[in-house]
Parts: C-alpha cells; sequence; structure tokens
C-alpha cells in the first residue's frame, strides 16, 4: 500500500464519490476501507470531504434537471417514495431532515431534497451535521480493525449502535407523521 501514495486515498474518495452520486452502488464498505487504510484521522477527511461535494452535487443535479434525471439515477421504484417523503416530511423539518442523511438511505434524500422548496441554505447544515456525526463511527470501526485498536473498535461500535438508535427513532416518528 505504501507504494501506491496518494493515490489510495484519491481511489477511496473516487469510489465513495461515484457510490453517492449513482445510489445504486454501496458505500458503507469505503467508509470501512477508508479507515482500515489510510487511519482514522485521514481515512474520516476523505471520506466526509466525498460525501459533502457528492451530496452536494447530487442536491444540485435534482435542483437544476429535475424529476426526470433522478428518476434515470436513482429507478422508478425509489423516485415516487422520494417524493413523497421529502415534500411531505423533510421540505419542512430540520431535524428530520438531518436524520434521514445520517441513514444508509442519505444519497436518496439528497436527491429528494433537490427537488423540494428547500433551500441550500436549510440543506448545506443539515449535510454538514450528519456528516460529522454519521461517518466517524464507520470509519473508526475500519481503523479499529485493521489497526488492532481496541478503544478505537469500542468507540466505533458504540458510535455504530447510538446510529442505530437514531435512525430507529427518525423512522419511527416519520411513520407516526404519515399516520
Amino acid at each position: 500500500m505504501e507504494g501506491l501514495g496518494n493515490w489510495v486515498p484519491i481511489g477511496i474518495f473516487l469510489l465513495r464519490f461515484t457510490s453517492v452520486v449513482i445510489p445504486a452502488l454501496p458505500g458503507t464498505a469505503y467508509s470501512v476501507l477508508s479507515g482500515g487504510l489510510l487511519g482514522f484521522t485521514k481515512g474520516l477527511l476523505v471520506i466526509c470531504l466525498a460525501d459533502l461535494l457528492s451530496c452536494s452535487l447530487s442536491f444540485s443535479l435534482s435542483r437544476r434537471y429535475g424529476r426526470d434525471l433522478v428518476q434515470k439515477l436513482v429507478g422508478t421504484k425509489f423516485i415516487n417514495k422520494i417524493d413523497h417523503l421529502s415534500q411531505s416530511h423533510l421540505e419542512h423539518n430540520f431535524f428530520l431532515l438531518t436524520g434521514f442523511l445520517m441513514t444508509g438511505f442519505f444519497d436518496f434524500v439528497c436527491y429528494g431534497v433537490g427537488l423540494t422548496q428547500a433551500s441550500w441554505r436549510k440543506f448545506a447544515p443539515a449535510l454538514v451535521i450528519s456528516i460529522a456525526i454519521s461517518n466517524p463511527p464507520i470509519v473508526a470501526l475500519g481503523a479499529g480493525l485493521l489497526e488492532g485498536g481496541k478503544l478505537l473498535l469500542g468507540l466505533a461500535l458504540l458510535g455504530v449502535f447510538a446510529l442505530a438508535i437514531i435512525t430507529g427513532l427518525v423512522q419511527r416518528s416519520s411513520s407516526t407523521m404519515e399516520e
């Protein structure tokens, strides 16, 4: 790995970026890989930068080109769910938006919010907060697994557990709002 130099972070960045812009590709593994190959700090920086730029691009693409482009990227199966969720709940609820951006469907959420009337000024802080909360535990998991750091691994597991609780609360809140 050391012989590859700067190609490792660039490669991980491109993989993660692509997995967010094209939501059919799984991206969580790249966070774990980033932590394992680059260490916690550098790995977190690469993943956070990739998420910030790719989510911003997804929001902007859907805002500029509309539903037709989003439907091509996410598929017809998800477009109606994204539309309903975004317009009914996320557009007007900053905390729910932030919570949904911390789930495994954050890439879809970015496209969906771009289709609503939610402003960039509302979306950007929610995105930054969600990245700051949800990425460290997963990158730390990768760093702990491959570096043997038991404390880091323990903190990562606690972080993932906390994210699971937050996700459950957000989903329960969302289902309560739909009823």
